[in-house]
């Protein structure tokens, strides 16, 4: 993994690269308007999930962005409402990000261009050097750089943050995170984390596949309207558990000579049309 990226894309290759932008939201109306509006023109769709809205989330979405995608979620949390965003996106690459205007959308260019530089997925970091957060506490603070130092002592990585909404990669990977298309296929692959354990389940099962990371610098502001749902203490301890049953399933697959999911290691089409480098690589079998 590195950190850094070379470039931002222009418009022409964004449109190349084909890019879906997945929001999970729930009662973010008055936030919509200060995040669809930002999203770059050259995106290919936006597709919010919405978990049972019960303000005028939808219809704001729809008067902000009159071609936007709005989808709803199969069961509750932000996990579940990324994997159905995901299963939806019809772009080659997929960027998420929060609707609560904590993060900003246009960042987005900045997180392509990792991907089309050559990495396979572009994770964002408050903490490496250009990053930053204006929201976190300190105890938050600290239980991420805990738990991020578990992660990079199981896996061998060098992560700067775990537990952060905004990252990219290329769709192709998605059987890499665990995600089927089919939605009935979803049954028989490992249960997904369908709270906020989901952005450090989604990192450890990337390590775990030994796929290229770039870590990006990302700002985290204070949600504009509301309140979160996160729980420090509660969701520590979900992120915890997520870490050990990743663990345990790693364990479990090295013991069968059986890699935990199916990668995908065929290049990226777009990559190879715009001639830009990018090294895929199978899941880890050692």
């Amino acid at each position: 993994m590195r950190g850094g990226i070379g470039r931002a894309p222009d418009a022409a290759a964004m449109r190349e690269a084909r890019t879906s932008v997945v929001i999970p939201m729930l009662n973010e109306a008055r936030n919509l308007p200060h995040v669809l509006p930002r999203v770059p023109e050259a995106a290919f769709e936006v597709i919010l999930v919405d978990g049972g809205s019960r303000d005028a989330s939808c219809r704001e979405a729809r008067r902000l962005l009159p071609d936007v995608r709005v989808i709803p979620q199969t069961r509750r949390g932000k996990g579940n409402a990324l994997e159905c965003g995901f299963r939806a996106a019809r772009g080659d690459v997929i960027v998420f990000l929060d609707a609560d205007g904590s993060t900003d959308p246009a960042e987005i260019p900045t997180f392509v261009a990792a991907l089309l530089d050559g990495a396979d997925f572009a994770k964002g970091s408050r903490f490496m050097r250009g990053g930053g957060s204006s929201d976190i506490t300190p105890l938050r603070r600290q239980g991420n750089r805990v738990l991020c130092g578990i992660v990079n002592g199981l896996y061998g990585t060098s992560y700067t943050d775990l537990c952060y909404g905004y990252n990219a990669f290329w769709r192709s990977l998605l059987p890499a995170l665990g995600v089927a298309d089919d939605p009935r296929a979803a049954a028989a692959t490992a249960p997904w984390g369908d709270g906020f354990e989901v952005e450090t389940l989604i990192n450890v099962r990337v390590a775990n596949s030994g796929l290229k990371v770039v870590e990006v610098p990302s700002m985290e502001y204070e949600r504009i309207h509301g309140v979160s749902n996160l729980n420090a203490v509660r969701d520590g301890l979900r992120v915890l558990g997520v870490i050990a049953q990743e663990h345990r399933r790693r364990a479990a697959a090295r013991s069968s000579a059986a890699p935990m999911f199916a990668v995908d290691t065929t290049p990226h089409a777009c990559v190879e049309h715009l001639s830009v480098p990018c090294t895929c690589m199978a899941t880890a079998a050692a």
